[in-house]
């Protein structure tokens, strides 16, 4: 059976992109090969740090890393372009969108943030918390940092 030229552009333009997709390696970033930093301070209030950052090369746009807030410390309002979901893997922590009430989140729970929602996460008051934190990147930018969150 022959193709149309089209089609059979087409299937060869698909068989390319396969095979240069069949070719590419897979990347392993070992732990340790990227050091800790301190949270910035104008977006985080208290003691937090952040590990493992990553992101991925174009097309793809997700990346993230691995936050640990000491007890008490927690993000400033932000949102972001296209979402957000945090994976908690260790303590207490807590979550909460502009206008709503705090809700508090623990080890397993998936927290998925809505695209352009004002949030903000941390730890509890008397636990610290670990999470990973995944974002898409919308036009090379994956977060609007905002003001601090207020103790009350």
């Amino acid at each position: 059976m022959k193709l149309p030229p089209v089609a059979a552009m087409a299937l060869s333009l698909g068989l390319t992109a396969a095979s240069a997709a069949e070719q590419a390696p897979i990347t392993v970033t070992r732990i340790g090969s990227q050091p800790s930093s301190a949270a910035p301070e104008q977006n985080f209030t208290g003691s937090a740090r952040v590990d493992s950052r990553f992101q991925a090369p174009a097309p793809a746009r997700v990346g993230g890393g691995i936050v640990t807030f000491e007890p008490g410390a927690r993000t400033a309002w932000h949102t972001h372009p296209l979402g957000q979901t945090l994976i908690v893997t260790a303590g207490v922590g807590r979550v909460q969108k502009w206008g709503d009430a705090i809700q508090e989140i623990h080890p397993g729970d998936v927290v998925w943030i809505p695209p352009g929602v004002k949030h903000w996460h941390g730890a509890s008051p008397t636990v610290g918390m670990s999470h990973i934190a995944i974002a898409e990147a919308l036009d090379g930018k994956s977060v609007e940092w905002l003001e601090q969150v207020s103790k009350e």
